[in-house]
């Protein structure tokens, strides 16, 4: 019966309660007396916890899906199905974004430089922070030009440990953030550092500054992408939860990227790969179990 009433309710603006009670078979009284039934404990908790999801899909920035609000939710001590959490969003029609760009070239490995081996070998799974990092460059479009960006990633926490952004793909891009993730991190000797064979990265500059550390090279295979796929992996994340396509310039561009790294994607976006907790709250609790 709940069924029927809910179907009038729901098309009363297209039909005549009249018209569509007596197709059915229902008296009108007992349409408008469930009308004015209170809700069910189960449409109350329902009305509860999508005030509760809508709070979290907002905070995230539109980005979550459902499973990613239901993990924030449990992180909250609220019970609920994923299930549940999935039917009130898709309800609700709340949805994460997601974008497909154009790509302008940022790889060049037709040079006579030298090339590491791939050591990383796809192993993207490591034991603590500063074991591997992975690095690469994307680009993003500005009114101004393309404004390139290249991130080093730790891959233990998926943690943005040093970037740097250039409007040219000249070295100094690829070794500003190769410095900045040193000077944060001060990473052992032996540590492994992964790119793609780019003329950036197989520089000597580059080479030099990671031979000064004690930082291991390895290389991508040529025109492999999957060897690096936890690089890719966070740019297509990257670009399809950025707040706009195309900036109005530059310094927009820097403004919407440093927001993006530095206050949401490290300290509150939840990561998959590391059920679904932060990379800072990750790296807080390998350090928490590793303290003498």
């Amino acid at each position: 019966m709940n069924q029927k009433y809910q179907f009038i309710a729901a098309h009363a603006k297209e039909y005549p309660v009249t018209v569509v009670c007596r197709v059915l078979g229902l008296a009108r009284s007992g349409y408008y007396a469930w009308k004015r039934r209170a809700p069910s404990a189960h449409a109350r908790r329902d009305h509860q916890l999508l005030d509760q999801i809508q709070t979290s899909f907002t905070a995230s920035r539109r980005t979550y899906g459902s499973p990613r609000v239901h993990a924030d939710l449990r992180a909250q001590n609220v019970r609920c199905g994923r299930k549940r959490v999935a039917r009130l969003m898709r309800e609700a029609k709340l949805v994460a974004r997601t974008r497909r760009c154009r790509t302008p070239r940022t790889t060049d490995s037709r040079h006579g430089l030298g090339v590491a081996p791939n050591v990383l070998d796809r192993q993207f799974a490591v034991e603590r922070p500063n074991q591997a990092w992975v690095s690469d460059i994307t680009y993003l479009p500005t009114r101004e030009g393309w404004l390139y960006l290249a991130v080093v990633l730790d891959l233990y926490a998926r943690r943005v440990v040093g970037w740097s952004m250039q409007p040219t793909l000249e070295r100094k891009l690829v070794l500003s953030a190769l410095a900045d993730a040193i000077g944060r991190r001060q990473p052992p000797r032996g540590m492994l550092q992964h790119s793609d064979r780019g003329s950036q990265y197989a520089s000597g500059e580059y080479q030099a500054l990671l031979a000064r550390h004690g930082i291991v090279a390895s290389m991508s295979r040529t025109g492999n992408c999957w060897d690096n796929a936890a690089m890719e992996s966070f740019f297509a994340t990257l670009k399809a939860e950025l707040p706009q396509i195309e900036f109005a310039n530059h310094a927009e561009a820097r403004s919407a990227v440093f927001d993006y790294i530095e206050r949401f994607y490290n300290r509150q976006r939840r990561h998959s790969t590391l059920d679904y907790q932060t990379p800072l709250a990750y790296e807080l609790e390998f350090a928490s179990s590793h303290a003498e």
